[in-house]
């Protein structure tokens, strides 16, 4: 039997847009109290007005910097006494061959997809450990499946996460904390904003890109198995997409 959201504390970051947005409104329609932490305050102050509930909390937090994170847990156990979900899915992308990359770029794009969610993940397990329960599901991609050769960091930095939640999960399973994670195909966000207008067009005339609501749909199914039972890994593609 599915267990229920309502009462439940959740905070999920890169919830300003995409993913993390339509991941945040399915945890608040369902009951949740929900913290959408991102760096885009004007951003987030917008969309937790337009989701028009109390449940729906701005946290300014800027992952790129350490000092910031270690504010996060506290900013939200001050709040709300409790977090039981972590969601780790900030990211950000970079593609194209290596050699005409700009190591800057890479190490920027490390640093959010890899750094982060290491730190955001530490940051939440001590009150997660102390009161033996709590999910954390980090947003991978199909790119940590396979090896892609136009985005070779790109697909370096999903794999890191994906030993991440393996390794992880064994560490904290005592604890009675799961730890699982959604590896989407492409998904009509921000990190499409550099396709060319005609591309992506044509990508979803032939059903090649997935909504954000579709992603939030499997974090749904995850958080409501009965408690022993854990979703390690969800796979979700177009139908078209040929990995």
């Amino acid at each position: 039997m599915a267990e229920s959201l309502a009462g439940k504390v959740v905070a999920i970051t890169g919830a300003a847009s995409g993913i993390g947005l339509a991941c945040a409104k399915a945890c608040v329609e369902a009951g949740a109290t929900v913290f959408l932490v991102d760096r885009a305050a004007d951003a987030l102050d917008r969309v937790c007005k337009d989701i028009g509930t109390d449940r729906a909390i701005p946290l300014v937090v800027d992952l790129l910097n350490p000092e910031s994170i270690k504010g996060m847990v506290p900013a939200i156990l001050a709040r709300a006494g409790q977090l039981d979900v972590f969601h780790a899915n900030a990211g950000t992308y970079v593609a194209g061959d290596l050699v005409d990359g700009n190591p800057d770029d890479f190490d920027k794009m490390l640093n959010l997809n890899v750094n982060a969610v290491f730190r955001t993940v530490h940051a939440v397990l001590p009150h997660m450990i102390e009161r033996k329960t709590g999910d954390i599901v980090v947003t991978t991609s199909v790119a940590g499946y396979e090896h892609i050769h136009w985005e070779p960091v790109y697909s370096a930095s999903k794999h890191a996460v994906k030993t991440l939640v393996y390794t992880l999960r064994r560490q904290v399973s005592k604890h009675g904390i799961r730890v699982g994670s959604i590896a989407p195909g492409p998904v009509i966000t921000a990190l499409l904003d550099d396709w060319l207008e005609e591309k992506l067009e044509k990508a979803k005339a032939a059903k090649g890109l997935i909504e954000p609501e579709e992603v939030a749909e499997v974090l749904m199914f995850m958080l409501t198995r009965p408690r022993h039972v854990t979703i390690r890994d969800v796979v979700i593609l177009p139908l078209t997409q040929d990995v």
